[in-house]
């Protein structure tokens, strides 16, 4: 059993070694701390460390505070062992000891094409339709679908298709115009949207991959025939049975994907998910995650998708990450949970406390004037030398922290900005770290400390 010194500060020794005592039966070591001789660990240097840190006999490794700053060089030429930087919170160290063996083997895996439509592509400039489409790439899509306008026929369309091949793109065409899909095809494009009675025939002749929709969804009139067709004359296609929005038949349209495969068991099908997000009330992830996962169970090997309306400006992103979820899921036959943390936005996986007892002890033990603050329980905890503040209102216990304590301006808006982020986590479930930024799953932005400059 490896034996693992944690080195900490005179604060956080209690909590760590509570930590420790619940957590190595579990992980399989042999803990130790050693406290130096600071109050606030995450003032720690890695240069100051190599100075006062002593290493006992029988150590395999050393665990520094997350925020120990320097090159662990130094330290590691004392210690004779391998150092490394734990978590910023100590309460995170299960999770630390957790993900040691990395994400599950072949995770990442996907067979899901995303299309992301560029919708009115004829309104915009050049400069601007190739900009979207290189961003949309980035999110991860596979294939950039240029919307057309149904009013007229574009005559652009093949200029346009052929600016983002020349970037790199892979191209498809989202129109019922034959000359506009011809035009798109002659420059590059692989596959176009839509085809069923009105333009079949002219599909003949384009020499792409179609899409094939019913004339009328709701009964999949004229499918059978169009598949016929195409398959007679030899033009690959791919099935979008069209999705419904809800209160317009959405569960009978999900049945309609269920006996076009029962239909065409080996045949290439596709869902414009769009149908849904773009339409229903509610943030776009999880809606995104459901329907990955039916197509994922059902064969369902390509899915469109827009960022129009503004709850649906990633999900391209979205659709990215749950791909590799539910393939995962599917086919290694587990439950798709605590495998993909970037999808899970609004709230955090797991909230995670100090409780009463920890956060008493603390403002025991704290002497200097610096705030430390703490959301949990619903209520915002201030500690400092002075105080023990507990409440749910920021401007109260604000007007009772500089009644006790005076706050210079930048401290005041240090505060307020801390204060705001507690708040914020209080109210959705989400864990507060001071001086960290609140976790929102692939939309978190990297926050930099000004703990520091503000102290």
């Amino acid at each position: 059993m490896p034996h693992i010194l944690f080195v900490t500060g005179k604060l956080a020794e209690p909590a760590l070694r509570r930590a420790l005592a619940d957590l190595a039966p579990q992980a399989g070591f042999e803990p130790s701390v050693a406290v130096l001789p600071i109050t606030v660990a995450a003032l720690m240097t890695a240069p100051w460390v190599a100075r006062h840190l002593t290493v006992p006999p029988a150590i395999d490794r050393v665990v520094l505070p997350g925020w120990c700053a320097g090159d662990l060089a130094a330290v590691e030429a004392v210690a004779k062992v391998a150092v490394e930087r734990g978590p910023k919170d100590l309460r995170d160290l299960a999770a630390f000891f957790g993900k040691q063996a990395g994400p599950p083997p072949g995770y990442g895996a996907h067979d899901i094409a995303i299309l992301a439509e560029i919708n009115h592509a004829p309104r915009l400039p050049p400069a601007e339709l190739l900009a979207k489409a290189e961003a949309l790439r980035e999110e991860g899509a596979d294939l950039i679908d240029v919307g057309c306008d149904p009013a007229a026929t574009w005559a652009g369309a093949g200029d346009a298709v052929k600016a983002l091949r020349d970037a790199g793109l892979r191209v498809s065409i989202d129109s019922f115009d034959p000359a506009e899909v011809e035009a798109a095809v002659k420059a590059g494009a692989e596959l176009a949207l839509s085809v069923n009675s009105t333009n079949l025939v002219a599909a003949r002749s384009w020499g792409c991959e179609v899409v094939a929709v019913p004339d009328v969804p709701a009964t999949l009139e004229g499918l059978d025939r169009t598949v016929e067709a195409l398959t007679g004359w030899g033009v690959p296609f791919r099935i979008d049975p069209v999705i419904e929005p809800i209160g317009f038949g959405f569960a009978t349209s999900l049945g309609r994907y269920l006996e076009v495969r029962r239909r065409y068991p080996q045949a290439e099908m596709m869902m414009g998910v769009g149908n849904l997000t773009e339409l229903t009330d509610a943030d776009s992830a999880a809606i995104n995650l459901v329907l990955l996962g039916f197509c994922q169970e059902l064969g369902i090997r390509s899915v469109l998708t827009t960022e129009v309306i503004n709850w649906c400006r990633s999900c391209v992103r979205e659709l990215a990450l749950a791909r590799r979820l539910v393939y995962h899921a599917v086919t290694q036959r587990v439950l798709p949970k605590h495998l993909e943390p970037d999808l899970v936005l609004l709230r955090d996986p797991r909230l995670q406390e100090h409780g009463e007892a920890t956060l008493t002890e603390l403002a025991e033990r704290v002497t200097d004037r610096n705030f430390r603050l703490f959301a949990e329980r619903g209520l915002i905890h201030v500690i400092n030398g002075k105080m023990y503040l507990q409440g749910v209102d920021p401007f109260d216990l604000f007007q009772q922290m500089g009644s006790r304590e005076e706050i210079d301006p930048p401290h005041a808006f240090y505060l307020g900005y801390e204060m705001a982020k507690a708040v914020t986590a209080l109210t959705l479930g989400k864990n507060y770290v001071q001086d960290q930024a609140l976790r929102w799953g692939f939309l978190t932005r990297p926050e930099e400390s000004h703990r520091d400059e503000i102290a």
